[in-house]
């Protein structure tokens, strides 16, 4: 019942965002273009600025959410999200540095982004896993690494001039400006591979909440399906990242929200929608908000977020659960 309602969610945010706003579609004009009517401005505006932007926003909300939520119960803690524990800030230390030392732009950045993601998450997990990769070290070294690379970030910001370091920071703030078709069909290709490839996996991720000894009992290879589970999830992040920049606090806010929402049950596929729905609101209230003020959609998010994270640490310390 609940995913079915997230999922109707989803669809009105998505119609909303994409008839609402400063510029206003009538639905039957929506379709008229849909089908290959010219209106001028209105066409380029629906098929090149509003639909990709309402596409990847889904996307990468439904990657962010399902990457949090794979963490946060492979660890059984909330804090272990991909935008805590440095994966992200992996990924925003390497866009840096190819816009700032190298010049670059676009898909490169992307690519770089995905890259440095990928890499921060396989030295987070080498140095976790002396003994197995327990939840709190691998939070800690997380935590760790995210510390180290915005120091980088920050460095390399002071080392610039500024008109590169405005460019690096509105890709640092995670925004949906620069979105296309070409990054929607790299970031929807990628899902159709991962996405399965998380579902498949979420039978062990049950048997991996219950504890490492009870998932053995239960036949699964626990060293095996931990780390498949965690390049799941990194990968979801990063190509999340990849296409619209460290969005605040989507993963970390998903998975909470869904277990609420499931009472006490989190399904991935609930965590996605839920993702989806906070990305797709945030930016729509980001553009529509403040009257001729555009913020971009990580700094909704991240205004959301920081509370929340601020309330789980007051309360998790509260009945003796904060590490």
């Amino acid at each position: 019942m609940v995913p079915s309602l997230l999922g109707a969610a989803v669809l009105v945010l998505f119609a909303v965002y994409v008839l609402l706003g400063t510029y206003t579609f009538t639905i039957p004009d929506f379709f008229r273009i849909l089908f290959g009517e010219q209106i001028p401005g209105a066409t380029y505006i629906l098929m090149e600025s509003k639909l990709p932007r309402a596409v990847i926003g889904t996307l990468i909300g439904v990657g962010f959410g399902i990457a949090g939520a794979v963490f946060q119960t492979l660890l059984r803690n909330p804090l272990a999200s991909p935008d805590v524990i440095g994966i992200s800030y992996g990924a925003s230390a390497s866009a840096v540095a190819a816009i700032v030392l190298f010049g670059a732009a676009g898909t490169t950045v992307s690519a770089v982004a995905l890259v440095g993601a990928l890499a921060v998450a396989l030295l987070i997990y080498l140095l976790a896993r002396r003994g197995g990769v327990a939840g709190y070290r691998l939070i800690l070294v997380g935590i760790g690494f995210a510390a180290v690379m915005q120091a980088l970030v920050s460095f390399l910001l002071t080392r610039t001039d500024i008109r590169t370091a405005s460019e690096a920071l509105v890709w640092l703030n995670g925004s949906l400006n620069n979105s296309s078709w070409d990054r929607a069909a790299v970031l929807a290709g990628s899902l159709l591979v991962l996405l399965p490839a998380a579902a498949l996996l979420a039978r062990r991720l049950r048997g991996l909440e219950l504890g490492d000894d009870a998932a053995a009992g239960l036949g699964i290879r626990v060293e095996t399906a931990r780390l498949a589970l965690i390049i799941v999830a990194v990968a979801l992040a990063a190509v999340a990242t990849a296409a619209a920049g460290p969005v605040a606090f989507v993963a970390f806010l998903s998975g909470p929200i869904a277990r609420r929402l499931m009472r006490g049950e989190t399904t991935l596929l609930t965590a996605g929608l839920v993702g989806a729905c906070i990305v797709l609101a945030a930016d729509f209230a980001g553009a529509n908000l403040i009257p001729g003020v555009t913020l971009p959609v990580g700094v909704v998010t991240g205004a959301l977020g920081a509370p929340f994270l601020l309330w789980l640490l007051v309360t998790s310390n509260r009945v003796g659960q904060g590490g």
